[in-house]
């Protein structure tokens, strides 16, 4: 069954607002969303499984734990998704990243895709999809559905904004994904924008407009 966790820490929320604020400089906005997907990327890992090891310290031996099982991706949905990795690496910078390629037809708000290029081994992983927006479902259910096709079985999406609409599109198509997002808005307008959302995430990403 898919699980949606509403990720509410003091910290999260605060950078959160300051990246919906449309004064909000490009510079400003691309620091905040590296540093939310960081803070994010611990609540994501939290359910990672651990393993004792024995280890040495400088007065005796004892044991400790590390991670253990599968090794991490991170896959960015292009554009946007890029604006969340850096955080997230300096958290697992041993992760593989891998990228999709997916624009929305602004007639049919449908998914396109154009691009792919994942690990080889992403079958053998633990995919962490990167999408600041989770408004109409139509990207991310195209994502997900991608990655399955290249044999991805345990896929978390990290999400900065969702919508109720985009949560029940993808909860419904695919129950074993989880989703982690600090906040789920009201729902979109006729162009498939959040409201009261943050804007274009890519745009003030990377100040295109």
């Amino acid at each position: 069954m898919s699980k949606v966790t509403l990720l509410d820490h003091p910290l999260i929320q605060h950078k959160l607002t300051m990246l919906r604020d449309k004064n909000t400089s490009s510079k400003d906005f691309r620091e905040l969303v590296s540093e939310i997907a960081m803070l994010m990327a611990y609540e994501v890992t939290r359910s990672f499984p651990l393993e004792d090891v024995p280890v040495e310290t400088p007065l005796t031996k004892t044991t400790g734990k590390m991670l253990s099982g599968k090794d991490v991706a991170i896959v960015p949905v292009l554009r946007a998704g890029l604006g969340m990795v850096d955080g997230m690496l300096n958290l697992i910078p041993t992760a593989k990243v891998g990228h999709i390629g997916i624009y929305r037809n602004e007639e049919t708000l449908e998914p396109v895709e154009y691009y792919c290029k994942l690990p080889s081994d992403i079958q053998n992983r633990i995919v962490i999809i990167t999408e600041p927006m989770l408004s109409t479902g139509g990207s991310m259910l195209g994502a997900i559905s991608l990655l399955k096709k290249y044999g991805a079985r345990n896929i978390k999406s990290m999400n900065l904004v969702c919508t109720p609409e985009g949560i029940e599109r993808v909860t419904k198509a695919h129950p074993d994904v989880e989703i982690y997002t600090p906040a789920i808005d009201e729902g979109f307008d006729e162009t498939g924008y959040i409201y009261p959302g943050l804007g274009d995430a890519g745009d003030r990403l990377f100040g295109t407009k």
